[in-house]
C-alpha cells in the first residue's frame, strides 16, 4: 500500500518569520509612507508654535485631536522616533538578506539561459546568417564589447551563447541608498533625544508656560548641561550676557542651561544705500572656567562659532526694547483728539476702547523696511525703503488677537502718500494692508476730519436733505417720502461707515432678490458717493478752500483714496489707528544655539542617498544576449535582451546594436521581429 500522506515541511522557527518580516518590503514601504506623511505634514504645519496659535487656526476640538496626535511637535512625538527606529531596523535587515543576492547578480553573465527564456523576451530579433556559427559569435561578441559591454561566451555542444552586461554597478546604488537610510534615522535618533522624551513619559519635565525671568523657572522645566542635543535661540543686547538658552515646546518653553556664559560686546549691522542690510555680525566673549581666559570671536551669518560641540550662529537681529511714543486715533469716536500712548517693545498695554478692553503687545520695530519697486516706477531704483515701522498684536478678553504692522512714513503709491498699516489673523498669513491717505501735512487729519463727519448723523442728514431739496413736492405724502428716502440713505451711510463694503453687500444680499443686486450694489455705491462727496466739499469749505469753481484735481484723487479707505475699515478689526510719532532704537542680536552630535551622521547619510539615487537612476543594468545555432551552409541568430529601467531608452539602444549586428552578422534573408 503506497503511503499517500503529504510530506511535512519543517516548522520555521519565530525568529526567522519576524525576521522576514522585518525585511519585508511591505513593512519598509508602509514605514516609509507614515514617516513622508509625518514630514509633510510637520512641514506645512508649523512646528512648536504656541498653543494658543493652532487653537485660533484651527478652533478647541481639533486642536486637542491634532494636540493628542503630536502633529504640534511632529519630529520629537514618541511614536515618530518609534517608527524611525523600525525604519532603522528594517532596513538594516533588508540590506543584510539582499546585498549577497545583489552582488552575486552582478557577477553573474547568464550564459546558461536557455533559448525558450530568450524567445520570450519583449525585445528580441531573430535572423539566418550565411556565417560560420563559431565567427558569428566572435563578431558579435567583439562588437558588443566595443560598445562598453563586458561580455562572456559560453558553448552548448554546437550553439554558442555571447552574455553581455552593462551598468551593473548601477545595483550598488540599492544598497548604498538603503544604507543611507540607516545611517540617516541612526543621526535622527541621536538628535531626537530619547532621554529627554524618556523624562517627559515619566513626568520628571514638563514645559513652562508663565512668562518668567530664565532664573525663576522651576527645576522640572530647566535642562542641564548634559542634554544630549537641542536646538533653541536667545536674543542678547549689547552689553548683556547669558548663559541660558530657551526651547520652545508646544504651549510653553523650557530653558536649557550652557557650561559657560555668551556676552554680547558689539553688535554692527551694514546697510546698503538704499538701507537694505548688507551684512551683521556679533562680537562674543564666551566666560568659561576651564579657559585661562575669555575666548573673544567675532560671528556672522554661516560663520558660527563652534565651542564644546555647541554651534552659536548668528541667525537674526532684533528689536532690544525700542521706545515707542505712539498717537491713537479713534476709529469709531473720530472726533475725539487722537490720545498719546508710550510704550516699549516686548511690553503690553492694557485700554478701554469704544469695543471692550484691549492689550496692545508690542512684539517688533524695523529702523528700515526694504521692499522691490513696484511695476511701472521710472526712478531707477530696483528697492525702495518704507522706513521705520513696529508691530504689535490687539488681543481681546477672549485671548483672540490681530496681529498689526504700522508704517511710520507715508509711503508714496502711484504718486499719492499713503499711511500703511497691515493687519492679519495669523502669523501664517499675509499682511493685507489699509492705505490711510495722507493730507498736504503728512497726517491723517484731513481722513480723520472726513470720517469724523461721516459719523456725524445730524451733519449726514443735513447734506441729503440738500441733495434731495427740489426733487420731490411739497405735498404731505412727498413729504413722508422724501423722509423715508432721508432715513433709508443716513442708515446706508452709517453702515457703509460701521462695516464698510463688505456690510453693504451683505445687506443687498439679504434684501435684494439676485438678478437685481448688482444693480442695488451700483445704486448704493452711487448714493455714497454723492452723500460723502457733499460731506468731503463742506468740510474743504470748514478747512478755508474755495470750492466755488470746482474742487482741484490732487482733492477730489484724495476723495477717492479716502473712500476706498472707508469701505475698507469693516474690515480691519481695530477701534483705532496707531501712528508712531517718535522712537529710541535699541538693537539685539539673536543667536540659535545647538547641539546635535548625530548631524554629521545625517549629513553622510544624505550625501550617500544622492549618490545611490543617482547610481539607481542613471547607472541602469543592460543584459544582451546573442544565441547563435548552427545551421547548414551558415548559422541562425536569436538577438534579445532586456533592461531593469528606462525602457524605451533600452529599446532604442536594442535596435541600434541590432542594426549593428545585422551589419557586422549579415542575415542571409530578410530579418524577422
Amino acid at each position: 500500500m503506497n503511503d499517500t500522506t503529504p510530506p511535512v515541511r519543517p516548522r520555521r522557527s519565530t525568529g526567522a518569520i519576524a525576521l522576514e518580516f522585518l525585511g519585508s518590503m511591505n513593512l519598509a514601504i508602509t514605514l516609509l509612507v507614515v514617516i513622508a506623511i509625518a514630514s509633510v505634514i510637520g512641514t506645512v504645519l508649523q512646528q512648536n508654535e504656541p498653543y494658543a496659535n493652532y487653537v485660533r487656526k484651527f478652533g478647541p476640538f481639533w486642536f486637542e485631536v491634532f494636540k493628542s496626535l503630536g502633529l504640534f511637535d511632529i519630529y520629537g512625538a514618541t511614536w515618530f522616533l518609534i517608527l524611525l527606529g523600525f525604519l532603522l531596523v528594517s532596513t538594516s535587515v533588508c540590506v543584510w538578506r539582499n546585498t549577497p543576492h545583489i552582488l552575486r547578480d552582478m557577477r553573474h553573465f547568464r550564459t546558461d539561459v536557455q533559448e525558450k527564456s530568450l524567445r520570450s523576451f519583449h525585445l528580441k530579433a531573430e535572423w539566418e546568417t550565411g556565417q560560420d556559427g563559431n565567427d558569428a559569435a566572435a563578431r558579435s561578441a567583439a562588437l558588443l564589447a566595443a560598445r562598453g559591454y563586458r561580455v562572456r561566451q559560453a558553448a552548448q555542444g554546437e550553439r554558442r551563447t555571447v552574455a553581455a552586461m552593462k551598468g551593473a554597478a548601477g545595483r550598488l546604488g540599492y544598497i548604498l541608498s538603503h544604507v543611507s537610510i540607516v545611517v540617516i534615522c541612526l543621526g535622527g535618533l541621536i538628535d531626537g533625544n530619547l532621554p529627554l522624551k524618556w523624562k517627559e513619559l515619566r513626568g520628571e519635565l514638563r514645559a513652562e508656560t508663565r512668562d518668567l525671568p530664565a532664573s525663576e523657572v522651576p527645576a522640572e522645566s530647566t535642562l542641564g548641561t548634559d542634554n544630549l542635543s537641542f536646538r533653541g535661540s536667545i536674543s542678547i543686547p549689547e552689553g548683556g550676557s547669558s548663559s541660558v538658552v530657551f526651547l520652545q515646546l508646544r504651549d510653553g518653553y523650557l530653558v536649557q542651561e550652557l557650561p559657560f556664559a555668551i556676552e554680547l560686546e558689539q553688535f554692527r549691522v551694514e546697510h546698503y544705500p538704499t538701507g537694505m542690510p548688507k551684512s551683521f555680525e556679533s562680537d562674543l566673549i564666551i566666560h568659561d572656567a576651564d579657559l585661562t581666559e575669555p575666548l573673544r570671536q567675532t560671528i556672522r551669518v554661516n560663520h558660527p562659532l563652534i565651542y564644546k560641540g555647541y554651534a552659536i550662529y548668528q541667525s537674526s537681529f532684533g528689536d532690544g526694547g525700542s521706545g515707542l511714543d505712539l498717537r491713537a486715533w479713534s476709529l469709531d469716536l473720530p472726533q475725539q483728539e487722537p490720545v498719546a500712548l508710550k510704550s516699549n517693545v516686548n511690553r503690553f498695554l492694557r485700554l478701554t476702547t469704544t469695543r471692550g478692553e484691549r492689550t496692545l503687545e508690542f512684539t517688533d520695530f524695523k529702523l528700515y523696511n526694504i521692499f522691490p519697486v513696484e511695476e511701472g516706477d521710472t526712478s531707477g531704483k530696483k528697492f525702495r525703503n518704507y522706513g521705520p515701522s513696529f508691530v504689535f498684536r490687539m488681543r481681546n478678553p477672549a485671548g483672540e488677537a490681530i496681529e498689526y504692522v504700522n508704517y511710520m512714513l507715508p509711503v508714496e503709491v502711484e504718486g499719492r502718500r499713503f499711511f500703511m498699516s497691515g493687519m492679519r489673523a495669523t502669523p501664517n498669513e499675509d499682511y493685507r494692508y489699509l492705505y490711510i491717505p495722507a493730507d498736504a501735512a503728512g497726517t491723517p487729519q484731513r481722513f480723520m476730519n472726513l470720517l469724523a463727519a461721516a459719523h456725524d448723523e445730524t451733519r449726514v442728514r443735513r447734506m441729503i436733505e440738500q441733495q434731495l431739496a427740489g426733487m420731490v413736492d411739497g405735498d404731505a405724502a412727498s413729504k413722508e417720502v422724501r423722509s423715508t428716502m432721508i432715513d433709508s440713505i443716513s442708515r446706508l451711510v452709517a453702515l457703509f461707515v460701521a462695516q464698510g463694503m463688505d456690510g453693504i453687500i451683505k445687506h443687498a444680499e439679504a434684501n435684494v432678490p439676485a438678478e437685481q443686486r448688482q444693480d442695488a450694489i451700483n445704486s448704493y455705491v452711487n448714493v455714497l458717493q454723492g452723500v460723502l462727496g457733499a460731506l468731503y466739499v463742506d468740510m474743504l469749505r470748514d478747512e478755508g478752500i474755495d470750492v466755488a469753481q470746482g474742487v482741484s484735481d490732487a482733492d477730489s484723487q484724495f476723495f477717492d483714496d479716502a473712500l476706498n479707505t472707508l469701505s475698507m475699515l469693516g474690515a480691519y478689526g481695530s477701534p483705532f489707528y496707531l501712528q508712531l510719532n517718535a522712537f529710541e532704537h535699541i538693537e539685539a542680536s539673536g543667536l540659535q544655539i545647538a547641539r546635535a552630535p548625530g548631524k554629521d551622521i545625517v549629513y553622510l547619510g544624505c550625501a550617500m542617498l544622492m549618490v545611490g539615487v543617482f547610481m539607481m537612476f542613471y547607472m541602469h543594468q543592460r543584459r544582451v544576449w546573442v544565441y547563435v545555432v548552427p545551421r547548414e551552409g551558415g548559422a541562425a541568430m536569436l538577438f534579445a535582451g532586456s533592461g531593469l529601467r528606462n525602457r524605451m531608452d533600452f529599446e532604442r539602444e536594442f535596435r541600434a546594436l541590432q542594426a549593428e549586428l545585422e551589419k557586422a552578422v549579415p542575415p542571409a534573408g530578410a530579418a524577422t521581429h
